[in-house]
């Protein structure tokens, strides 16, 4: 009775919590929010001066007495206050949205996190939460947010191989009946490739490029398949001289630089395989190899995957949405939610 007038002044929201990203699902009105993962605070009295894409552009370009930083490292919390204030400032935003009932921000709320946290890092996402104003929160690991989100059969007996690329982690999954049967989880994904980048760029021209920087970087003529094609001018410190300079990086250079963390994944990718019950890895074969997350979204990196393992392989239309997509699903179905959450 309580959480059903409840429910009428205050949304559900499913959150994916991500290193590089967060994105908040609303019950009934689908993805609002997609914003960095980013925190510019007063380094004095700490307080906070910007959220989102206005504190990702001032990553790097701040005074001594701001600073931005990410409180997400690795897909999970690294700062509790500031992503406590973040999480409070998406939930408000979200509940300043014209609506037939004023809304109140005690929202319920599910938040997507990697399959291997600790329990100390499941608490800190649940005490950010409630700290931020849910008044109900539960944890889904996001492997199995992203199979729902990409509609795969999650509750059938047949197994279903999905890959979630995210900027902290790779999260790589069997999943039947309603359960994850095999999963690995690697702290390596789109932020590695980035310091990949800004570590070929140092060893091979002696040139210290920023994040940001290496990110364009790998946006633009980031691939993993086929020949390398044009050319991106970057800019940064010469480590001889200390003075800028700039040059003309060409993409196979960008390829040679961000091949072996692709190999790392792939590896894991196969080791999964390798344990995988024969009758699944029959119903792996019929089926695909599902890939979400925005790093996904690398050049030729479903084709490079389809020939190293042997199985078809499908990036999702909108990869960087399935985690908040599948958690809003859940927060749709009480026996899902259930089934699927972390207890």
């Amino acid at each position: 009775m309580f959480n059903r007038l409840f429910s009428m002044f205050s949304y559900d929201i499913g959150i994916d919590l991500g290193t590089a990203n967060t994105l908040v699902h609303v019950k009934g009105k689908g993805i609002l929010i997609r914003e960095p993962s980013v925190v510019a605070i007063h380094a004095k009295t700490k307080d906070i001066l910007a959220i989102g894409s206005e504190a990702k552009e001032m990553v790097g370009k701040t005074p001594a007495s701001i600073v931005a930083i990410r409180p997400l490292r690795d897909g999970v919390i690294s700062d509790f206050d500031t992503t406590e204030k973040m999480l409070s400032y998406f939930i408000r935003k979200v509940h300043e949205l014209p609506s037939r009932y004023p809304k109140i921000p005690r929202p319920r709320v599910l938040v997507g996190v990697p399959s291997s946290v600790t329990e100390v890092e499941r608490k800190a996402v649940l005490d950010a939460s409630r700290s931020a104003g849910a008044r109900e929160a539960y944890l889904i690991e996001e492997p199995m947010a992203a199979a729902i989100g990409a509609g795969l059969p999650v509750q059938e007996p047949i197994g279903s191989f999905i890959i979630d690329l995210g900027g902290g982690t790779t999260e790589i999954a069997v999943i039947s009946l309603g359960g994850i049967v095999l999963s690995k989880s690697l702290r390596l994904a789109g932020d590695a490739l980035d310091q990949a980048l800004i570590g070929y760029v140092r060893g091979k021209h002696n040139l210290l490029i920023g994040e940001r920087t290496a990110e364009e970087l790998k946006i633009s003529l980031g691939s993993v398949f086929g020949e390398g094609d044009g050319t991106y001018t970057i800019r940064g410190r010469d480590l001889k001289t200390g003075l800028p300079r700039g040059f003309e990086i060409t993409g196979w250079q960008v390829r040679e630089a961000i091949l072996p963390v692709v190999k790392t994944i792939t590896q894991a990718i196969k080791d999964v395989l390798e344990d995988c019950p024969p009758e699944l890895i029959s119903d792996l074969m019929k089926g695909e190899l599902v890939l979400a997350g925005g790093t996904c979204q690398l050049r030729g990196l479903d084709k490079y995957l389809s020939e190293e393992v042997g199985m078809k392989v499908r990036c999702l239309d909108d990869p960087m949405t399935a985690v908040a997509r599948g958690a809003g699903a859940v927060l749709d179905n009480l026996d899902l939610l259930r089934k699927v959450t972390i207890k």
